[in-house]
């Protein structure tokens, strides 16, 4: 549905997005994860064609963005991150403007917004100033344009920014949803909900894909020991004596508390199920009649993965990064998420007609 190759966009200097490539398939939710600045939204930007690239391509339904924007743009419905909307005209209106720029006119206009206001939950709101909404309900009417035209493709950037846990959770089954018959796109820094929400998951780091497979593939094979923390009514060696006979165990650490009446123990597995080595300790303690007063599993998450990878693609643990960060690379980082987020967001708003990406210095310098 999407090919996406070699993709690369330069600031000057600073490379935003680095010789990326990915392909992602009709019929599924896609989660976009990375830390900022990693180019999340310039990708975003550049697959909707709302910005240039320095070099590669980016095909929709095999319509390059570039060479034959008006047939891609009709399979893109887009939410950025600030939703472009007109604050004193009312949902109804502003689907209307939205819809007629899209190429939508008559029964088949008013259908389509009476379907997505439907859709949104929206309709109780479609005669008040949009200003007047909350944040949740102008999320709502940026997401019912972006489904305006039936597109087959989603692409929202960070939707649940800024909303309370009522909303948040409002705007995932509307996402959940959608990925019945769309194939959707959405950035997020809320790792719970990317792996809830998400049949793939892509991370970048630097411009650059790090990672991109299913969220309990990615678990397991990146952080492979699970951990079991264990208190025991017994002192240390009797712990360990017992510990001594169970297999698979791949590192053991100990913590006693103050008294020394009881032993904690941090076991460490390379089991793929982590309850094949809970019932092993278990029955283990029980064979030698040693209360286990405590067991925690402790299972790695998309959490733990995004942490590994992002460090990983830096080349260093955090403390050394940021002992080792200049001035100069800050003054880039923050000229680059300005120029990232800044650009081309209310493209949507006029159905122009964007040029083949330039390749001169010049334009390219200007993100032009």
């Amino acid at each position: 549905m999407i090919t996406v190759e070699h993709l690369t966009k330069m600031y000057g200097n600073f490379t935003a997005v680095s010789d990326l490539s990915f392909e992602i398939n009709e019929g599924h939710v896609y989660g976009f994860l990375g830390p900022n600045g990693a180019g999340k939204t310039t990708t975003m930007n550049i697959m909707t064609g709302c910005l240039s690239a320095t070099d590669g391509t980016v095909k929709i339904d095999g319509h390059d963005i570039f060479e034959e924007p008006d047939q891609a743009k009709k399979l893109i419905g887009y939410l950025p991150e600030q939703p472009p909307l007109y604050l004193n005209e009312t949902p109804a209106e502003y689907l209307r403007f939205v819809g007629e720029a899209k190429g939508l006119k008559g029964a088949e206009l008013k259908k389509q917004i009476e379907d997505v206001m439907e859709q949104t939950k929206i309709t109780e709101m479609r005669n008040r100033r949009i200003s007047a909404l909350s944040k949740g309900y102008k999320q709502r009417v940026g997401i019912a344009q972006a489904l305006l035209g039936n597109p087959k493709v989603i692409i929202l950037d960070e939707p649940t920014v800024g909303l309370d846990p009522i909303q948040i959770i409002e705007i995932r089954d509307l996402i959940r949803e959608l990925g019945q018959n769309h194939t959707v796109i959405f950035s997020s820094h809320i790792l719970s909900e990317v792996q809830t929400i998400c049949d793939e998951i892509m991370i970048i780091a630097h411009g650059k894909l790090i990672a991109f497979d299913e969220p309990e593939k990615l678990t397991n094979q990146l952080l492979a020991p699970n951990e079991i923390t264990i208190t025991a009514d017994a002192d240390k060696e009797t712990v360990g004596s017992i510990l001594a006979g169970i297999g698979n165990i791949t590192e053991l650490t100990y913590s006693e508390k103050e008294s020394g009446e009881y032993t904690t123990a941090h076991i460490k597995t390379d089991l793929d199920n982590i309850y094949d080595m809970s019932r092993a300790v278990f029955s283990a303690f029980a064979k030698k009649d040693t209360v286990l007063l405590e067991m925690t599993l402790k299972q790695a998450n998309l959490e733990d993965v995004f942490i590994e990878l992002t460090e990983e693609a830096d080349g260093n643990a955090p403390e050394k990064r940021d002992a080792e960060k200049t001035d100069g690379e800050t003054d880039k980082k923050d000229e680059a998420l300005t120029a990232e987020t800044g650009e081309g967001l209310n493209a949507v708003q006029e159905p122009v007609e964007e040029k083949p990406a330039e390749k001169s210095e010049e334009s390219e310098a200007t993100g032009e």
